[in-house]
C-alpha cells in the first residue's frame, strides 16, 4: 500500500513537471513561431529557442512516465488497456515530442544559414522553414489523437479501479473525447482549440488530489466486471 501511494505522488509530481514544462516552452517559444522573421527571431534568440525544445523533451518523458509507473497497478484491472496505455500515452507520446523537438533543432540549423544567405537564396530557407512548420503542425496533430486515445485508456482504467474518485476520472473520460474533437474537427479547418482545457485542466486537478490524497484504497478485483 505504502508503495502505491508513492506511485501516486510521483503520478502527480510527474504531471505538474510535464505540465510546467511544457507552458515554459510555449512561452518561450511564443512569440517567436508568431513573428512573421521567425527564422530571423530563432537566430537572434539562441539559448531561449534551445531552452523551449529542451523544456518540450521534458514535458514528453515526465508525461510519459505516467502510464509507466502506472502499469503495474493497472494491469491489476485490465492488462491489454493498461499496456495500450503505455503504448499509446508513453511511447507513441514521447516518440512524437521527440519529432517536434528534431524539427526545431532543424529550424535552428536553418535559421543560421538565413541570416548569412544572399538575397537570392532567402525564399529557398523560407520554403524549407514553412514546410518544417507544417511538418511540426503534421506531428501536433497526430500527438493529440495519440495523447486522446491514450488518456482514454488511462481514464477508464482509472473509473473501473475507483482509485480515484468517479468524478474525476469521469471528467478525464470527458475531457479526452473533447481533446480528440480538436484534431479530428482541425482537418476542416475548424478551430476548436478551447477544448483542449478540461482535460488541462484535469490533468492539474488529478495531479493534486494525488499529491494530497493518493490513491483510494484498492477494492478485490475478480477479474469478472
Amino acid at each position: 500500500m505504502k508503495t502505491e501511494q508513492k506511485i501516486a505522488r510521483s503520478v502527480g509530481v510527474m504531471l505538474i513537471i510535464g505540465t510546467v514544462a511544457g507552458i515554459s516552452s510555449i512561452a518561450l517559444t511564443g512569440s517567436i513561431f508568431g513573428a512573421p522573421d521567425y527564422l530571423t527571431r530563432i537566430s537572434a534568440n539562441v539559448i531561449q529557442f534551445i531552452t523551449g525544445t529542451l523544456l518540450v523533451l521534458i514535458m514528453g518523458f515526465a508525461l510519459a512516465s505516467v502510464p509507466v509507473m502506472m502499469f503495474p497497478i493497472f494491469k491489476q484491472y485490465n492488462e491489454p488497456l493498461a499496456l495500450g496505455s503505455v503504448i499509446f500515452r508513453g511511447a507513441l507520446e514521447t516518440s512524437a515530442y521527440i519529432a517536434i523537438a528534431v524539427c526545431w533543432l532543424l529550424l535552428l540549423s536553418l535559421s543560421q544559414e538565413y541570416i548569412n544567405a544572399e538575397p537570392p537564396d532567402l525564399s529557398l530557407y523560407q520554403i524549407l522553414g514553412t514546410l518544417i512548420l507544417k511538418t511540426v503542425n503534421i506531428i501536433s496533430q497526430i500527438l493529440a489523437i495519440v495523447f486522446s486515445l491514450g488518456a482514454l485508456m488511462f481514464y477508464f482504467l482509472f473509473y473501473r479501479s475507483k482509485l480515484i474518485p468517479r468524478w474525476l476520472s469521469t471528467w478525464g473520460l470527458a475531457g479526452a473525447v473533447l481533446y480528440l474533437s480538436v484534431p479530428l474537427t482541425g482537418m476542416f479547418n475548424i478551430d476548436c482549440e478551447f477544448l483542449y482545457a478540461p482535460l488541462a485542466t484535469q490533468e492539474m486537478v488529478l495531479a493534486v488530489w494525488l499529491i494530497i490524497n493518493g490513491f483510494n484504497p484498492p477494492r478485490k478485483h475478480s477479474g469478472v466486471e
